[in-house]
């Protein structure tokens, strides 16, 4: 069985001292693709992904500023986009979007690198990998304005059942990470049994959202752990384990590696 993280930071400080053993468990455990963003407000970020990238041809890369980091956003960081996308070193721009849980930058500062960065991606013909946390109706909004019709990934979702129909009717794919496997997560799951399986994704958001089956065993996720949430999204649909694999896996090499190419 082949299965794919469509989002796990490997970049983050929590691997250095494994980076290359969680790398080879997690191919060796059956993942034979994963999307890893690259944070350009964070300098270490961009050489770090883009090396895993060289080295596991079955790792890429997306790109852009996150909206905790949006007063950090600068011109050259679409200027890095450009540059990127023109070398064919990733594939999307993202995570990008608005977080209105945590507000770690303004509400207004947000919205505006938000939509800049959405401009850029319809400009250069990239789908867009989006975070949104209590900002589901915003999101909408910011995409109809900017008339973005590329698509992308709804990543990590935790808005209402309304919002992702409304963006799997946008081109998007949602995808659902450790957080569906909680005890807590019962509407969570509901709303995935209502949506089409080949609209989905699985993810870890690695190294945060540990699934419930291993929260007692790891603090840290690791992409390997895709296959919990997975199991949990399989039981919600009432289909095996490899049908989500399958099923998500062409979801995500349709959007992602086999339409990512610059017009």
């Amino acid at each position: 069985m082949d299965i794919v993280d469509s989002h796990a930071h490997l970049d983050m400080r929590e691997f250095d001292a494994d980076r290359d053993a969680v790398v080879q468990r997690t191919w060796d455990g059956g993942v034979k693709a994963l999307l890893c963003p690259i944070e350009l407000s964070e300098p270490r970020s961009r050489p770090l992904v883009l090396e895993l990238c060289r080295v596991h041809a079955w790792i890429t890369a997306a790109a852009g500023v996150h909206p905790h980091r949006a007063e950090a956003f600068l011109p050259s960081h679409l200027e890095a986009l450009r540059e990127l996308t023109l070398a064919g070193k990733i594939a999307a721009i993202g995570e990008i979007g608005i977080d209105h849980h945590y507000d770690f930058s303004p509400a207004p500062v947000q919205a505006e690198v938000f939509r800049t960065q959405l401009l850029l991606a319809q400009e250069l013909n990239l789908p867009v990998i989006i975070h949104s946390r209590n900002a589901g109706q915003e999101v909408i909004a910011a995409i109809e304005e900017t008339r973005f019709s590329r698509g992308g990934i709804l990543h990590c979702f935790t808005e209402d059942r309304r919002t992702a129909e409304r963006m799997i009717d946008r081109g998007f794919l949602v995808s659902f990470s450790g957080i569906l496997t909680y005890r807590s997560a019962s509407a969570l799951r509901q709303i995935a049994a209502s949506l089409p399986l080949e609209k989905l994704l699985v993810e870890t958001d690695s190294p945060y959202l540990v699934p419930q089956a291993l929260r007692n065993k790891s603090k840290r996720n690791e992409p390997l752990f895709v296959i919990e949430t997975a199991k949990v999204l399989a039981e919600v649909k009432k289909v095996s384990l490899e049908d989500v694999a399958a099923v998500t896996g062409n979801n995500f090499r349709a959007l992602i590696l086999e339409k990512s190419a610059p017009a």
